[in-house]
């Protein structure tokens, strides 16, 4: 198991996203989103490590999707749902990306929770 990998259940600094950044990718942190819980997992190398993670965490893998932070640019800009745990054709999301308007909404909020300036 990754042993960088943060549980964000409070509030994080923009700043402390930025530093984990520059420790493993320099521009970008990995993040895993439990919609249903409104918690995340950072700082991994992979989202499946995250997502395996937040598993053994008591998340279930259907509310869980991988996206890339990318504190470094505006907010709106922030937020690049790709990775290869979302493709789930069960759950009609074909893609690297987060298909579903609903979900990406729902991650938005949550990131924008927990990430404050």
């Amino acid at each position: 198991m990754d042993e960088s990998i943060l549980l964000v259940e409070e509030p994080v600094t923009l700043q402390r996203i930025k530093e984990i950044a520059g420790e493993r990718f320099g521009d970008l942190v990995k993040a895993v989103i439990d919609i249903e819980g409104g918690i995340m997992a950072i700082g991994g190398e992979l989202h499946a490590d995250e997502e395996s993670f937040l598993i053994q965490n008591g998340s279930e893998q259907k509310n869980l999707w991988g996206i890339n932070i990318y504190p470094g640019v505006p907010k709106e800009k922030m937020i690049e749902f790709d990775s290869m745990i979302n493709v789930r054709p069960s759950q009609n999301n074909r893609s690297r990306s987060v298909e579903d308007a609903e979900i990406q909404n729902k991650i938005v909020e949550i990131v924008n929770k927990l990430i404050q300036a």
